[in-house]
């Protein structure tokens, strides 16, 4: 309601800033007919209040494209850094044409209600390689959301690609988001994927992980979790490159990275 209210007040000013600028030309029109001008120019507004209404809506779009250029514009030229993958789990092709990179958190409520989705298109795009950045921006609230990416990394680092999916599925399978997540579930499906309970390491590592992702994340512009970067793994532009900051539907998705293939 904030955001609408400032968008509206921000039309309402350029309108009238406008409006005076068009009418303090004095060497077209006299301080009457000026006078005029802005009074014609008020009670239409006041009779007319739709126009704030279009004129505002058209400003947020404006402002929204212009902020999904910024994020576009810097997921490019953090590309190098993006595809820099040691440590970081990945599944799909080494020589996949197109990457779908997710920032993310084991607490963050849109995570899971993402992660179906991204399992789906998986399946959909074997030949797509998809890279998952832990990002537990809800550690300083819930200690499970560092433990539960620490303990991701831990099992990539120990049994790889199939173990790792196995883990991060079924942590979003546990519905347990917003503090819910217990150790005892990260324990549980832990041992799931790995055939055998999970030991206690040094999570030291695993924080520079975790630390070049927030690094990363910062420098694309992510807002928060999730965060998606869909380009190709090589040539990217700021035409075959999508970023997507939330939620969004399999189709979105779908699209994103079709238009990532035609590179």
């Amino acid at each position: 309601m904030k955001k609408q209210l400032l968008a509206v007040l921000s039309s309402t000013a350029i309108m009238a800033t406008a409006t005076m600028a068009y009418a303090s030309d004095s060497s077209t029109f006299s301080p009457d007919q000026q006078e005029q001008i802005g009074k014609i120019a008020a009670d239409y507004l006041v009779k007319h209040p739709e126009i704030l209404v279009q004129v505002s809506q058209e400003l947020q779009k404006k402002q929204q494209e212009a902020e999904q250029s910024a994020l576009t514009v810097s997921a490019v030229k953090a590309h190098a850094n993006l595809m820099k993958l040691d440590g970081i789990p990945h599944i799909g092709p080494k020589d996949a044409k197109v990457t779908v990179t997710e920032f993310f958190d084991y607490q963050c409520f849109y995570c899971h209600k993402m992660a179906p989705e991204v399992e789906q298109l998986m399946k959909a795009n074997p030949n797509v390689t998809f890279i998952f950045r832990d990002w537990p921006i809800f550690a300083s609230r819930w200690e499970t959301s560092a433990t539960a990416a620490t303990a991701g990394l831990e099992i990539w680092q120990q049994k790889g690609a199939k173990a790792y999916l196995s883990y991060h599925n079924g942590i979003f399978a546990t519905g347990h988001d917003e503090g819910k997540l217990t150790n005892a579930d990260i324990q549980k499906v832990a041992k799931e994927a790995l055939k055998a309970p999970l030991k206690k390491v040094s999570d030291a590592p695993y924080k520079k992980t975790i630390m070049i992702n927030d690094q990363l994340s910062r420098q694309v512009g992510f807002q928060g979790t999730p965060g998606f970067i869909i380009t190709p793994a090589s040539s990217a532009t700021v035409k075959n490159t999508t970023v997507i900051g939330g939620a969004v539907d399999e189709e979105t998705m779908q699209q994103a990275i079709d238009r990532a293939s035609q590179n």
